[in-house]
Protein backbone atom coordinates (compact mmCIF):
# COMPACT_ATOMS: atom_id res chain seq x y z
CA UNK A 1 0.00 0.00 0.00
CA UNK A 2 1.40 3.17 -0.92
CA UNK A 3 1.86 5.78 2.01
CA UNK A 4 -1.21 7.65 3.11
CA UNK A 5 -0.62 11.49 4.00
CA UNK A 6 -2.65 13.65 5.54
CA UNK A 7 -2.50 17.60 6.39
CA UNK A 8 -3.04 17.89 9.78
CA UNK A 9 -3.92 21.71 10.77
CA UNK A 10 -2.61 21.45 14.82
CA UNK A 11 0.83 21.26 16.33
CA UNK A 12 2.59 18.03 15.48
CA UNK A 13 5.09 16.58 18.25
CA UNK A 14 6.57 12.88 18.99
CA UNK A 15 4.55 11.14 21.21
CA UNK A 16 1.40 13.36 20.66
CA UNK A 17 -2.06 11.64 21.22
CA UNK A 18 -4.95 13.46 19.22
CA UNK A 19 -7.85 12.73 17.29
CA UNK A 20 -8.22 13.02 13.38
CA UNK A 21 -11.71 14.85 12.33
CA UNK A 22 -14.56 12.94 10.46
CA UNK A 23 -14.41 13.37 7.26
CA UNK A 24 -10.45 12.03 7.70
CA UNK A 25 -11.11 9.66 9.75
CA UNK A 26 -13.89 8.26 7.60
CA UNK A 27 -10.80 8.33 4.68
CA UNK A 28 -8.91 6.27 6.80
CA UNK A 29 -11.23 3.87 8.09
CA UNK A 30 -13.92 3.19 5.54
CA UNK A 31 -12.16 4.08 2.44
CA UNK A 32 -8.72 2.94 2.92
CA UNK A 33 -9.72 0.12 5.63
CA UNK A 34 -6.74 0.92 8.08
CA UNK A 35 -7.24 0.05 11.73
CA UNK A 36 -5.50 -0.41 14.79
CA UNK A 37 -2.05 -0.31 15.22
CA UNK A 38 -1.49 -0.04 11.51
CA UNK A 39 0.57 3.35 10.17
CA UNK A 40 0.01 6.46 8.28
CA UNK A 41 1.29 10.18 7.71
CA UNK A 42 0.12 13.35 9.37
CA UNK A 43 2.51 16.61 7.88
CA UNK A 44 2.24 20.53 8.20
CA UNK A 45 4.64 23.18 7.97
CA UNK A 46 6.13 21.37 10.96
CA UNK A 47 7.27 18.63 8.74
CA UNK A 48 5.90 15.04 8.57
CA UNK A 49 5.65 12.67 11.11
CA UNK A 50 4.25 8.79 11.09
CA UNK A 51 1.64 8.16 12.94
CA UNK A 52 -0.26 4.86 14.54
CA UNK A 53 -3.86 4.14 15.20
CA UNK A 54 -4.25 3.98 18.89
CA UNK A 55 -8.20 2.95 18.56
CA UNK A 56 -11.57 3.81 16.65
CA UNK A 57 -14.64 4.70 18.38
CA UNK A 58 -17.98 5.74 16.82
CA UNK A 59 -15.40 5.99 13.77
CA UNK A 60 -13.33 8.63 14.81
CA UNK A 61 -9.59 7.46 14.62
CA UNK A 62 -7.30 8.04 17.81
CA UNK A 63 -3.50 8.22 16.68
CA UNK A 64 -0.28 8.76 18.48
CA UNK A 65 2.83 10.33 17.13
CA UNK A 66 5.79 7.93 16.63
CA UNK A 67 8.41 9.54 14.87
CA UNK A 68 9.31 12.55 12.48
CA UNK A 69 9.67 11.44 8.90
CA UNK A 70 10.77 14.47 7.35
CA UNK A 71 11.94 18.38 8.79
CA UNK A 72 9.87 21.20 7.63
CA UNK A 73 11.08 22.68 4.15
CA UNK A 74 12.24 26.05 3.14
CA UNK A 75 10.46 26.15 -0.30
CA UNK A 76 11.75 28.53 -3.37
CA UNK A 77 8.98 31.13 -3.44
CA UNK A 78 6.80 30.92 -6.34
CA UNK A 79 3.47 32.60 -6.60
CA UNK A 80 0.84 32.78 -8.94
CA UNK A 81 -1.31 36.00 -9.72
CA UNK A 82 -4.33 35.13 -11.75
CA UNK A 83 -8.07 36.03 -12.47
CA UNK A 84 -10.42 33.91 -11.75
CA UNK A 85 -11.74 31.55 -14.41
CA UNK A 86 -14.60 28.84 -14.83
CA UNK A 87 -14.79 26.64 -11.89
CA UNK A 88 -13.54 23.12 -13.68
CA UNK A 89 -10.68 24.50 -15.46
CA UNK A 90 -10.16 26.88 -12.57
CA UNK A 91 -9.98 24.05 -10.14
CA UNK A 92 -7.77 21.98 -12.38
CA UNK A 93 -5.27 25.00 -12.70
CA UNK A 94 -5.35 25.33 -8.94
CA UNK A 95 -4.23 21.38 -8.49
CA UNK A 96 -1.57 21.41 -11.19
CA UNK A 97 0.06 24.65 -9.40
CA UNK A 98 0.22 23.36 -6.37
CA UNK A 99 1.86 20.04 -7.50
CA UNK A 100 4.39 22.15 -9.75
CA UNK A 101 5.57 24.13 -6.16
CA UNK A 102 3.53 27.19 -6.01
CA UNK A 103 3.44 28.92 -2.70
CA UNK A 104 1.38 31.64 -2.79
CA UNK A 105 -1.79 32.46 -5.03
CA UNK A 106 -3.33 35.93 -5.38
CA UNK A 107 -6.19 36.18 -7.46
CA UNK A 108 -7.20 39.42 -8.61
CA UNK A 109 -10.17 41.01 -10.84
CA UNK A 110 -9.53 42.53 -13.95
CA UNK A 111 -11.41 44.66 -16.03
CA UNK A 112 -12.02 41.66 -18.67
CA UNK A 113 -12.83 39.05 -15.93
CA UNK A 114 -15.69 36.88 -17.21
CA UNK A 115 -15.82 35.56 -13.72
CA UNK A 116 -15.56 38.00 -10.33
CA UNK A 117 -15.66 36.08 -7.00
CA UNK A 118 -14.12 32.89 -5.69
CA UNK A 119 -15.24 30.36 -3.31
CA UNK A 120 -11.96 29.98 -0.97
CA UNK A 121 -12.85 27.06 0.91
CA UNK A 122 -13.48 25.50 -2.01
CA UNK A 123 -10.07 26.39 -3.20
CA UNK A 124 -8.02 25.43 0.00
CA UNK A 125 -9.89 22.22 -0.22
CA UNK A 126 -7.94 21.61 -3.68
CA UNK A 127 -5.11 23.07 -2.58
CA UNK A 128 -4.62 20.39 0.57
CA UNK A 129 -5.70 17.39 -1.82
CA UNK A 130 -2.84 18.03 -4.21
CA UNK A 131 -0.45 18.73 -1.32
CA UNK A 132 -1.35 15.41 -0.08
CA UNK A 133 -1.11 13.44 -3.10
CA UNK A 134 2.20 15.07 -4.35
CA UNK A 135 4.14 14.69 -1.22
CA UNK A 136 4.05 18.57 -0.76
CA UNK A 137 4.74 19.60 3.10
CA UNK A 138 4.09 23.24 2.74
CA UNK A 139 0.69 23.89 2.03
CA UNK A 140 0.05 26.70 -0.49
CA UNK A 141 -1.91 29.76 1.02
CA UNK A 142 -4.41 31.49 -1.06
CA UNK A 143 -4.88 35.28 -0.60
CA UNK A 144 -8.06 37.46 -0.66
CA UNK A 145 -9.40 38.30 -3.99
CA UNK A 146 -8.05 41.84 -4.92
CA UNK A 147 -8.05 44.20 -8.10
CA UNK A 148 -5.16 44.57 -9.94
CA UNK A 149 -4.58 48.20 -8.75
CA UNK A 150 -4.44 46.89 -5.42
CA UNK A 151 -2.13 43.92 -5.76
CA UNK A 152 0.57 45.82 -8.16
CA UNK A 153 0.28 48.68 -4.99
CA UNK A 154 1.12 46.33 -2.36
CA UNK A 155 3.89 43.94 -4.76
CA UNK A 156 7.22 43.73 -2.41
CA UNK A 157 9.52 45.99 -3.63
CA UNK A 158 12.28 42.89 -3.90
CA UNK A 159 9.63 41.21 -5.30
CA UNK A 160 10.17 39.67 -9.57
CA UNK A 161 6.90 40.16 -11.29
CA UNK A 162 7.06 38.04 -14.34
CA UNK A 163 4.40 39.52 -16.43
CA UNK A 164 3.25 36.58 -19.28
CA UNK A 165 2.39 38.40 -22.28
CA UNK A 166 1.97 37.18 -25.85
CA UNK A 167 2.42 41.12 -27.06
CA UNK A 168 5.42 41.38 -25.26
CA UNK A 169 8.94 41.56 -26.80
CA UNK A 170 10.28 37.94 -27.04
CA UNK A 171 13.11 37.73 -24.35
CA UNK A 172 14.30 35.05 -23.33
CA UNK A 173 13.82 33.29 -20.22
CA UNK A 174 16.91 33.68 -19.15
CA UNK A 175 17.21 37.10 -20.12
CA UNK A 176 14.57 37.89 -17.73
CA UNK A 177 15.83 35.33 -15.03
CA UNK A 178 19.12 36.92 -14.98
CA UNK A 179 17.36 40.16 -13.68
CA UNK A 180 15.80 38.37 -10.87
CA UNK A 181 15.85 40.30 -7.46
CA UNK A 182 16.32 38.44 -4.19
CA UNK A 183 12.46 37.99 -3.15
CA UNK A 184 9.35 35.72 -4.60
CA UNK A 185 9.07 35.12 -8.27
CA UNK A 186 5.74 36.09 -9.02
CA UNK A 187 3.85 34.97 -12.21
CA UNK A 188 1.21 36.69 -14.09
CA UNK A 189 -1.66 35.66 -15.92
CA UNK A 190 -4.25 37.74 -17.44
CA UNK A 191 -7.69 37.19 -18.06
CA UNK A 192 -9.58 35.03 -20.54
CA UNK A 193 -10.44 38.59 -22.39
CA UNK A 194 -6.94 40.08 -22.19
CA UNK A 195 -5.18 42.73 -20.27
CA UNK A 196 -6.97 46.33 -21.12
CA UNK A 197 -4.03 48.29 -22.77
CA UNK A 198 -4.21 50.45 -19.33
CA UNK A 199 -3.33 47.30 -17.19
CA UNK A 200 -0.80 46.48 -19.26
CA UNK A 201 0.82 49.60 -19.41
CA UNK A 202 0.28 49.89 -15.42
CA UNK A 203 2.17 46.58 -15.15
CA UNK A 204 5.14 47.91 -17.12
CA UNK A 205 5.47 50.83 -15.57
CA UNK A 206 6.89 48.94 -11.96
CA UNK A 207 10.27 48.04 -11.47
CA UNK A 208 9.63 44.77 -10.04
CA UNK A 209 7.99 43.95 -13.84
CA UNK A 210 9.68 41.93 -16.67
CA UNK A 211 7.06 40.93 -19.88
CA UNK A 212 7.70 37.53 -21.00
CA UNK A 213 5.75 35.37 -24.34
CA UNK A 214 5.00 31.80 -23.56
CA UNK A 215 4.72 30.92 -26.89
CA UNK A 216 3.39 32.46 -30.59
CA UNK A 217 -0.09 30.29 -29.70
CA UNK A 218 -3.00 32.52 -27.61
CA UNK A 219 -2.41 29.93 -24.40
CA UNK A 220 -5.80 29.89 -22.45
CA UNK A 221 -5.34 30.93 -18.75
CA UNK A 222 -5.30 27.16 -17.16
CA UNK A 223 -2.47 26.55 -20.21
CA UNK A 224 -0.42 29.78 -19.55
CA UNK A 225 -0.25 29.44 -15.62
CA UNK A 226 1.22 26.09 -16.45
CA UNK A 227 3.30 26.25 -18.79
CA UNK A 228 4.95 29.47 -17.28
CA UNK A 229 5.28 27.15 -13.93
CA UNK A 230 6.79 24.28 -15.28
CA UNK A 231 9.17 26.66 -17.42
CA UNK A 232 10.62 28.85 -14.73
CA UNK A 233 11.16 25.85 -12.68
CA UNK A 234 13.15 24.31 -15.44
CA UNK A 235 15.10 27.65 -15.20
CA UNK A 236 15.36 27.73 -11.87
Amino acid sequence: MNNIRLFFSKSLSLNLIDKLDKPQSHYLYKVMRLNINQNFSLFNSSGEWEAKILDITKNIVQFNITKQLRQKENDKELWLAFSPIKSNYFNFMIQKATELGVTKFFPIVFERSIVRKINKDRLQKIIIEASEQSNRINIPEIKNLKNLSEFLKNFPDNGNLIFCDINSRKEKIDTVLSKKRKGAICILIGPEGDFSEIERQSIIDIKQSTALSLAHNILRSETAAIAAISIINFHL
